[in-house]
């Protein structure tokens, strides 16, 4: 099978598109015909060794990439199931988590997929999973939004962001959402009542007061977010974006947690970096508002699986508006 490989660390540009065994399936693994997997942060992250701390923690390898193979989102269809798994037979259409997914064929635990929504592509599909998944989480979860609460997403025209706007909807909350210019329209379509575009204002200095922020760029201090905040109200940090070399979000979530312990604000952190918790519940939840209509994916752009390292310096740029999708023929 076709396989985007990296052997060591470093820039995407490192990538090869090579030729490799077709993944056999285990007890509980799911064999899947990949279709599409969406591009993360987390596999730049991967890709480049990025942030140090990670790979003493054993995320991504100490000296080469753990996995080989890059991706983590995936949509296809099932190829083969082993033994003890139940549910799942070959040809399901199929979305989820998928270590390898930049490939033909992958294989996955069977409790990390679930069925795709029939009114969705592979391409929007493979764009649902880690960042409606992350943004239901820090919403719901996390954030416990409730109708009628102020809710301010920042970086709302991003991945997580664009369902996030979506899922506080969805609850009833009042949202704005943070952007730059030519996403305004974008944010606003999704549903948010308010706009702040943030080259040419910065939230943390308005008179409003929100009862929920998701922060998904990091670029205010936390003394900042907490001044917008309502005196009870909850800040969300997720820490899926841009890493730095050394120690990246894990050092100013580590912030978040010690503050959180002399305020009465609630001050929480998500990181998005590995599928974890109720997964196979939050992708039914997430799937089950695509079903209803009032959670549809954002993709910005599409790239064939041997572009995939023009797609990886795309995503680096941070302008990325939704997703942007690996295709695999």
């Amino acid at each position: 099978m076709k396989a985007i490989v990296q052997e060591r660390f470093g820039p995407p540009d490192i990538l090869e598109l090579v030729d490799t065994d077709r993944p056999e399936v285990s007890a509980g693994q799911v064999s899947i015909r990949v279709r599409a997997a969406a591009l993360n942060p987390y596999d730049w992250h991967m890709l480049r060794g990025d942030p140090y701390v990670a790979r003493l923690m054993g995320g991504v390898g100490l000296t080469r990439p753990k996995c080989r193979v890059a991706g983590i989102d995936v949509a296809g269809q099932v190829e083969s199931v082993g033994a003890g798994v139940r549910g799942l037979r070959p040809g399901d259409e199929v979305l989820g988590f998928c270590h390898g997914s930049f490939a033909e064929y992958a294989r996955t635990a069977a409790d990390l997929l679930v069925p795709k929504p029939a009114g969705l592509t592979f391409e929007q599909a493979a764009a649902v999973p880690m960042a409606a998944v992350t943004a239901l989480r820090g919403i719901r979860t996390v954030g416990q939004v409730r109708a009628g609460q102020r809710v301010l997403v920042n970086g709302a025209a991003g991945g997580v962001g664009t369902f996030a706007v979506q899922i506080a909807v969805a609850l009833d909350a009042e949202v704005t959402g943070v952007c730059s210019t030519p996403n305004v329209d974008l944010v606003r379509s999704l549903g948010a009542a308010h706009i702040v575009d943030h080259t040419r204002e910065d939230f943390t200095e308005g008179r409003e007061r929100y009862d929920v922020i998701l922060d998904n760029v990091g670029n205010r201090p936390l003394s900042r977010l907490r001044q917008v905040l309502t005196p009870t109200g909850t800040l969300v940090a997720n820490g899926g974006g841009s890493p730095g070399r050394v120690f990246g979000a894990v050092g100013s979530m580590l912030r978040v947690i010690a503050v959180n312990g002399f305020v009465r604000q609630q001050l929480r952190t998500i990181l998005p970096s590995t599928p974890a918790g109720p997964v196979r519940e939050d992708l039914l939840a997430v799937t089950a508002l695509i079903e209803a209509g009032t959670l549809t994916p954002v993709i910005d752009r599409t790239y064939p699986l041997a572009a995939a390292a023009e797609g990886v310096r795309y995503l680096e740029r941070g302008h990325a508006r939704g997703k942007a999708v690996i295709t695999v023929a």
